[in-house]
């Protein structure tokens, strides 16, 4: 009983360390929840990382918290899955709440507003970071790269629905996939 205690403690110690030190919201979190949780804990491998992205992405709300929501659920179950949320929330909703009070009262301060344009570029680095390791880790092929310019050509610049698009790569995943083993039994 000790060890899980402790392993539900660490889970949200290690989310809500995430979830404080992280700006840029859930996709650059993704490297850190990658480092933490294979890396550091071992709670996962990096094959368990991507599918569980893929789920957090596929799944209604925030894919920092999805993601957290998993990896907790696959370490410790149910009260895993909560403390690793928990966690990941935690410093969010107490930074939200003091920034939005102080925001006020300094949004017309230039220092502000350039610390705010500096904060967007680092996030800008944290999501190439992120995508740069989750091509590195993904399959490739003809498949992955038609799958992966159609994603980006119909939410960039058709504006199609995200969740209509994940649900269609899906669809051409399973087909291709099925298509792939059918050649191969030939």
């Amino acid at each position: 009983m000790k060890e899980r205690i402790s392993k539900l403690w660490q889970l949200f110690a290690t989310f809500f360390k995430i979830g404080a030190f992280t700006f840029g919201g859930g996709y650059a979190m993704i490297p850190l929840i990658q480092h933490e949780a294979v890396e550091n804990h071992g709670w996962i491998t990096d094959d368990d990382i991507l599918e569980i992205i893929a789920i957090a992405e596929s799944t209604p709300g925030p894919v920092a918290i999805n993601a957290a929501t998993f990896v907790g659920y696959r370490t410790c179950g149910f009260w895993g899955a909560a403390c690793a949320t928990f966690g990941v929330v935690l410093p969010s909703f107490v930074v939200i709440l003091l920034i939005s009070y102080v925001l006020r009262q300094f949004q017309n301060i230039k220092a502000v507003q350039y610390a705010f344009n500096g904060i967007r570029v680092g996030v800008l680095a944290l999501l190439l970071k992120a995508l740069v390791n989750m091509y590195q880790k993904s399959p490739k092929g003809w498949a992955a790269y038609v799958v992966m310019a159609g994603a980006f050509v119909l939410t960039a610049f058709l504006k199609v629905n995200v969740f209509l698009v994940i649900v269609a790569c899906a669809v051409f995943g399973l087909i291709t996939a099925s298509a792939a083993e059918r050649w191969a039994e030939k």
